[in-house]
């Protein structure tokens, strides 16, 4: 029954959320505002989990002697301490994300810093997949390495710079938006199908019971 009954919970819970879309009146619509509701309170105890199961994670590191980056596990610990703290005791409660309180000075003054360091960090590594990714080494992808030339290109002054002398229509910046607009939407859309009937499958398998790997241990 540790298995039954939440696979019987997943397959009631899908049928009617699809059922919903061809019949959105009573009691499939009524149903999945209560399944949005009790959603939203499984992830806020998902989201307390998460954190309690990152601190456990870096006070094993921590004390972990041998672990050459075991100092990181108590900035974690200690960051998370200091916030939580502050927000709950030291900021007016609910009102703590307000402008003004602690908690939105150490928003403002800690995080916010820390989080455009990281994706400043990361501009190396997306360099580096590019720069993978646009090696000329099939038609394709010479075909790619051509297409963002030309946006990264179109999409500064220099590129209409450089070709003010042609009549409007073919400069570097009306081709990259036509890049942008045609093929990419084109792609774009393509990838998002794809995506969708991947979700499908996914989505029909747990309902199906197919997965169960939410479960745990298959």
């Amino acid at each position: 029954m540790r298995r039954e009954i939440p696979t019987f919970i997943a397959f009631f819970v899908g049928i009617v959320c699809i059922i919903q879309f061809f019949i959105p009146h009573r009691p499939f619509g009524t149903l999945v505002d209560t399944f949005s509701d009790w959603f939203s309170i499984v992830q806020a105890f998902a989201i307390w989990l998460g954190a309690l199961n990152l601190i456990k994670i870096s006070m094993q590191k921590s004390l972990a002697r041998k672990a050459r980056d075991r100092w990181y596990g108590f900035v974690v610990v200690l960051a998370f301490l200091l916030i939580v703290i502050v927000g709950f005791f030291f900021s007016g409660g609910r009102q703590f994300q307000l402008v003004g309180t602690r908690f939105d000075y150490l928003y403002v003054n800690i995080y916010t810093p820390l989080a455009s360091t990281m994706f400043a960090l990361l501009a190396f590594f997306v360099a580096s997949a590019s720069y993978r990714a646009f090696r000329a080494r099939s038609w394709e992808a010479t075909l790619l390495l051509l297409a963002a030339f030309l946006v990264m290109l179109g999409r500064v002054p220099v590129g209409d710079q450089l070709t003010h002398w042609l009549r409007e229509g073919f400069r570097l910046s009306d081709i990259a938006s036509w890049i942008m607009t045609y093929p990419q939407v084109a792609g774009q859309r393509a990838i998002m199908i794809g995506i969708a009937l991947g979700v499908a499958s996914a989505s029909l398998r747990l309902i199906l019971g197919l997965e169960r790997s939410y479960l745990g241990g298959e």
